[in-house]
């Protein structure tokens, strides 16, 4: 059956990016078990995903337990592959980004051989598999290429309705039993989306001073419908 529009609203509030606030589900399980082994193939992995899939969270949760320096795709061009490499442990987010410019497609080259000699590792997290980031130094294809893909699904109705459940909760907010179904019939289907979404109901169910309800979500998501 097909979805209603998708909504399309900012985040308002820091994601929360720790192991506590992560929910495990099929789409994601083996994902993080292998980001908590004491050992990687070849010390590196690539995590892949649709957007809101949950690589960003994972990331942070694997940055924050064991020291490593997180950065952008985009940002690592200006970085010093040497000083990252000196830290041990590298997490890349959004490295699809590197293939933009020879010098991103340079700097990740130069940092995989480091950490690799000095048994490092080195965690990248991307949209696509890295034969699709359009990278044109044949060195560096090769090396990601030879590392080890860990996708990760789009995120089910039980992970979305559990996730959910836990922002209303963190939020203090009581919900109607039958308005996690209404959302998840009508919402992108995304973490992302999720977050979104109840920062959104909390603050206009507080801006109205009226508790949320199906009433008030069915007015608030038509309202925020592209329609363009």
């Amino acid at each position: 059956m097909p979805r209603p529009h998708q909504m399309h609203m900012p985040l308002d509030l820091p994601a929360r990016l720790s192991r506590e606030s992560f929910v495990v589900a099929p789409c994601n399980a083996t994902a993080l078990a292998l980001l908590d082994q004491p050992e990687w193939p070849a010390g590196k992995l690539v995590l892949t995903g649709r957007e809101g899939a949950g690589k960003t969270h994972l990331v942070h949760i694997w940055a924050s337990e064991n020291g490593a320096e997180v950065l952008e795709g985009g940002a690592l061009a200006q970085a010093d592959p040497a000083a990252l490499a000196n830290i041990g442990r590298v997490a890349i987010d959004n490295a699809q980004a590197v293939a933009a410019t020879p010098e991103g497609q340079a700097a990740l080259f130069h940092l995989h051989n480091l950490l690799a000699a000095q048994n490092g590792r080195l965690l990248l997290a991307a949209r696509a598999p890295a034969r699709d980031w359009g990278l044109g130094l044949p060195d560096l294809a090769s090396r990601m290429a030879a590392t080890t893909h860990v996708p990760l699904a789009a995120p089910d109705d039980t992970l979305l309705a559990a996730v959910l459940t836990k922002l209303f909760e963190d939020r203090q907010v009581r919900i109607p039993d039958t308005l996690i179904p209404f959302l998840l019939a009508r919402m992108e289907r995304s973490l992302a989306a999720a977050q979104s979404l109840v920062a959104l109901l909390d603050a206009e169910a507080l801006s109205r001073k009226k508790p949320i309800s199906r009433a008030l979500a069915a007015d608030v998501m038509q309202t925020s419908f592209d329609l363009g």
